[in-house]
């Protein structure tokens, strides 16, 4: 079976080669932009291509069997045509409920006519990253909304479970709503970043137009958008699942794990 994993040198994508290869798969093919430097492993077949140029589509397509589709809304529906065209039998996309962000992409996926599992992740653990300025200058978190919680996740345990929804059978027409293993307010993920570095950071409660300013160098345009969707976690807290440890065998990745893992990058 050949498998190709769309976006191969982007953040999932690329741990879901090595996924793939862990557990078994023989025949995995990477669609990236830049081949020379995409230092995939030696038994990858790379191929140029991105979703946004269609016309490198149709060779990357040919002969593939199941696809990692990664989320690009604009072109997806004529990105999926071309798949169809191929003989694509299965499709797992990273996309999100019809309603929400990424919508657009799993509506295209259905329409394709594809068989389709959908992977729908909660935040991921890696948007901490846009704590780093505020931690690295100083003691300081200045955020609006100290008790909105939601259930992270680690982008590794998303490609996990591509990596299973791609080889195993049992998963047409699913849609996995993936969370980490743990509902966290905001100001105990500040908490425990500082716990990872050994220092004390508090979580200091701003204005959401003080707290906007001071992301902004980090988000730009989304800053605002950002803040305010957590407003809504704090009366409605997203809740934790076990969907990763069920389909990987292993528990999801804890938020104290990742930021063990991930603590350079705050300093």
């Amino acid at each position: 079976m050949t498998i190709l994993v769309t976006g191969a040198t982007g953040n999932i994508g690329r741990m879901l080669v090595d996924h793939l290869l862990a557990r078994g798969a023989t025949d995995v093919r990477a669609l990236t932009n830049h081949p020379d430097k995409a230092q995939l492993p030696g038994s990858v077949t790379v191929v140029e291509g991105y979703l946004r140029r269609l016309d490198s589509l149709p060779a990357a397509f040919e002969g593939v069997d199941s696809l990692y589709l990664a989320p690009t809304p604009d072109t997806a529906p004529d990105a999926l045509a071309l798949a169809k065209q191929a003989g694509v039998r299965h499709v797992v996309d990273l996309s999100g409920p019809h309603d929400g962000h990424w919508g657009d992409v799993a509506r295209a996926v259905e329409a394709s006519g594809i068989e389709w599992t959908h992977l729908w992740p909660g935040e991921f653990m890696e948007n901490a990253g846009i704590l780093a300025p505020q931690i690295a200058a100083g003691d300081t978190v200045r955020e609006p909304y100290p008790t909105a919680a939601n259930a992270p996740i680690a982008m590794n345990d998303i490609a996990e479970v591509a990596a299973v929804a791609l080889l195993e059978s049992g998963h047409v027409g699913a849609s996995y709503e993936l969370t980490g293993p743990e509902t966290i307010t905001r100001a105990e993920i500040v908490r425990q970043l500082g716990a990872a570095l050994g220092r004390n950071i508090e979580y200091r409660q701003v204005s959401l137009d003080e707290a906007v300013d001071v992301l902004t160098p980090a988000m730009g345009e989304y800053a605002r958008w950002y803040l305010e969707g957590m407003a809504s976690l704090v009366d409605a807290p997203q809740q934790a699942n076990r969907l990763v440890e069920q389909l990987t065998g292993h528990p999801a990745t804890a938020f104290a794990q990742w930021a063990s893992a991930h603590v350079d990058e705050f300093r």
